[in-house]
């Protein structure tokens, strides 16, 4: 086998394998465990040299999902519940499917009006499901740190054009250092998207009132005062990840008012607060953001990679975005969108489709309905921990997330980071349930965050179970 030429007649077979595949593989999700050791070393099936003459289609395709379907980690099952990562609805998969299917090249009207209109949709569809404005603008991005490059570029944009520069055509230079203010609740991927955007990663200034890092306000805004009218960027942060807590937007947003700052709003995962009247209070604000992100391939529960980037002022994403100077690319006209010249993206696959068929599938009430069976989840995990006499919860459970550790009676307090460490590994070691520690508060903890679509409350109870069971070997 050689030039695939030969196989535009059989290209539909090579999807039958997956087909095929398909339905025992997950269905098979809630009772294998979520990762089995002893089958990584299937992984050296696949490797050796590139072939010179190539197996074909069906060879290749059946052999990577006989190892995948064996080796991998099974993070779309219930019971995955290591840093936030949701699965993939039945509508999403679908639509991923056929965003692979039809392969558009999504970034521009010209090669794909679908793509751009259904993107268009989704985007509106997700403002009315968090309650934003219909009025922000938006783009799809491939993650929450991409959408906080998106987000914090315009904010960037805007500080260097308040001290008179054109920074998206000039750059930083003779620019003074941008200020960034934070709780201790600020997520990496902010950091990392300052970095990216030459602003640094450690010029981010957090004001904490606590050893649990919440914001200290008055402190914020004496800074934001001594900088005597000069420009900042609030970052409000909603849904910590070992925690679930989450800052107080209004009043942060009353600040940012107050001085004239850009506010910020990180909602990876904690953006879905607003979908149930349960949790809407925490996402109360948001709505007032100049820049606000979250993921979908967290509680959206739509594949890997999906994030969503929302701007106060539509116009500041094209300015900060669309500036190419390239000839050959189009430029839209009318109700026409180019969303590569609204992100940091070129070249952009299909993800609306994804989105947009988990949505049309669902809708806002089967959404509702899904957090708040993970709300519950929490909340009974919170309860399980709470009664066990060997565990100790650390903080409330305010969303999808309990942070807790295990604590056995008589064990010295310095000899509990260490032993919590070990069963850690012992329960990522041992696969049937998975999640690994954070540190929080200097101590060692475990904080599952349950949001997966397909999590019940016995599946949180099954990681109690697992987890006192490795905890009496050690």
């Amino acid at each position: 086998m050689s030039d695939p030429l030969h196989e535009r007649d059989r290209a539909a077979a090579a999807l039958e394998p997956v087909f095929r595949a398909a339905g025992p593989y997950l269905e098979g999700l809630a009772d294998r465990p979520v990762h089995d050791r002893s089958r990584d070393a299937l992984v050296a099936e696949l490797d050796g040299p590139l072939p010179a003459a190539g197996e074909g289609a069906a060879a290749a395709v059946e052999r990577l999902l006989r190892v995948g379907t064996a080796a991998a980690t099974h993070s779309s099952g219930p019971r995955f519940f290591h840093f936030v990562v949701g699965g993939s609805t039945p509508a999403a998969m679908a639509g991923d499917w056929t965003a692979s299917l039809l392969d558009q090249a999504a970034g521009l009207w010209l090669t794909s009006p679908l793509a751009a209109r259904v993107e268009t949709i989704v985007l509106r569809w997700l403002k009315e499901l968090f309650g934003l404005p219909a009025s922000y603008g938006g783009v799809l991005t491939p993650s929450a740190t991409f959408a906080h490059v998106t987000g914090l570029a315009c904010a960037r944009a805007w500080w260097a054009g308040r001290h008179g520069a054109d920074v998206v055509a000039h750059g930083l230079a003779g620019l003074p250092r941008m200020p960034v203010f934070s709780s201790g609740l600020v997520h990496a991927s902010t950091r990392k998207a300052l970095q990216i955007l030459g602003c640094g990663r450690d010029t981010l200034r957090t004001f904490e009132r606590d050893d649990r890092g919440r914001v200290d306000l008055a402190a914020m805004e004496e800074a934001l005062a001594a900088l005597g009218g000069d420009p900042a960027v609030i970052v409000a942060n909603l849904g910590e990840v070992n925690t679930g807590d989450s800052d107080p937007i209004e009043e942060l947003a009353d600040l940012a008012e107050r001085y004239g700052a850009w506010l910020h709003v990180d909602g990876a995962f904690g953006m879905f607060a607003a979908v149930s009247p349960r949790t809407a209070q925490l996402a109360r604000g948001v709505e007032r953001a100049d820049s606000v992100t979250a993921d979908g391939h967290k509680w959206l529960n739509v594949p890997y990679e999906s994030g969503f980037s929302f701007v106060k002022d539509p116009s500041t994403l094209a300015r900060t975005f669309g500036s190419w100077g390239a000839a050959y690319l189009p430029d839209a006209g009318g109700e026409e969108v180019n969303y590569n010249s609204l992100g940091p993206e070129s070249s952009r696959r299909a993800r609306a489709f994804p989105i947009w068929a988990t949505l049309r599938a669902y809708g806002r009430d089967g959404y509702r309905e899904m957090v708040e069976r993970h709300l519950d989840a929490a909340l009974h995990l919170g309860r399980l921990v709470e009664e066990a006499p060997d565990l100790e919860l650390l903080a409330p459970v305010r969303l999808c997330v309990v942070c807790f550790r295990y604590r056995p009676p008589g064990v010295p307090e310095e000899e509990l980071n260490g032993l919590n460490a070990r069963l850690g590994e012992a329960l990522l070691a041992d696969g049937r349930v998975y999640a690994g520690t954070s540190t929080y508060r200097g101590m060692t903890v475990f904080r599952p965050a349950a949001l997966n679509w397909r999590t019940t409350p016995s599946d949180v109870a099954a990681l109690v179970e697992v987890l006192r069971e490795l905890a009496a070997r050690l």
